[in-house]
C-alpha cells in the first residue's frame, strides 16, 4: 500500500502539476520587480515612445506565455476561433488570472469597425506610478497592451495594440484603455464563419 493517506511529494519542479490551484503574488513584490523593469529600459532609451515600446515587448512575452497556460488549464488546450470569443477570454479569464478581477468593461469602437477597447478605471500598474513631469503622458499600461497583444497574436489575431490614458470627469487620476485594431485578414475571417 504505496501512498495511502499520504500526500504526494514532488521531488522535481518539472514533476508537478501545472493545474495547481490559484496561486498569488505579493503585491509589493510585484510592484518593487516592475518598478526595476521600468527603471532599467529608462536607462536604456533616449524618449517615452521608446520606452513604451520596450514595456510592451517585455509584455509581449508575458501574454504568450499566460495564453499557453490558461489554455492548458481552462480550456482542455482548445483556443478561441471567433472575434468576441477571445475578447471575452481576456477581458474575464486573462484579466481575472493577471489582476484578480474582471476588466472594468469591453467596448466596441464606435468610429471604425475593426476597434474594440477594454477599460479600467484604476489599472493595477498605474496605481502606484507616479510621473515625473519630463516624462508627460508615459503609461507603464504598456506592458498590458504587449500582453493582450501577446494573447491576441499567438492565438490567431493579428492586432496593434496600445494604451492610453482618457479622462474621467470628477475623478483626479484618469483611466485606462486598452485600443485594440485588428488586422484586416482577422475581420475577413470572422465574416466568413459567420
Amino acid at each position: 500500500m504505496i501512498g495511502v493517506g499520504k500526500i504526494k511529494q514532488y521531488t522535481n519542479v518539472l514533476d508537478r502539476p501545472l493545474s495547481k490551484g490559484k496561486q498569488e503574488v505579493s503585491l509589493s513584490a510585484f510592484a518593487f520587480l516592475f518598478s526595476e523593469l521600468v527603471q532599467y529600459n529608462q536607462t536604456q532609451v533616449d524618449n517615452i515612445a521608446e520606452l513604451e515600446r520596450r514595456l510592451e515587448d517585455a509584455g509581449y512575452a508575458v501574454g504568450a506565455r499566460v495564453l499557453e497556460l490558461l489554455c492548458h488549464r481552462e480550456k482542455g488546450n482548445r483556443r478561441e476561433t471567433r472575434l468576441l470569443g477571445i475578447l471575452s477570454f481576456i477581458h474575464s479569464t486573462v484579466w481575472k488570472v493577471l489582476f484578480g478581477k474582471v476588466a472594468d468593461s469591453l467596448e466596441k469602437g464606435t468610429e471604425h469597425e475593426d476597434e474594440y477597447m477594454i477599460s479600467e478605471k484604476e489599472l493595477l500598474l498605474n496605481r502606484f506610478i507616479s510621473i515625473p513631469k519630463d516624462m508627460g503622458a508615459f503609461n507603464c499600461g504598456a506592458f498590458v497592451a504587449g500582453i493582450v497583444k501577446g494573447v491576441l497574436d499567438n492565438a490567431g489575431f493579428p492586432a496593434v495594440v496600445t494604451a492610453h490614458f482618457v479622462p474621467v470627469d470628477g475623478q483626479q487620476r484618469p483611466r485606462t484603455t486598452i485600443l485594440i485594431k485588428f488586422a484586416e485578414e482577422v475581420l475577413q475571417r470572422e465574416a466568413r464563419l459567420g
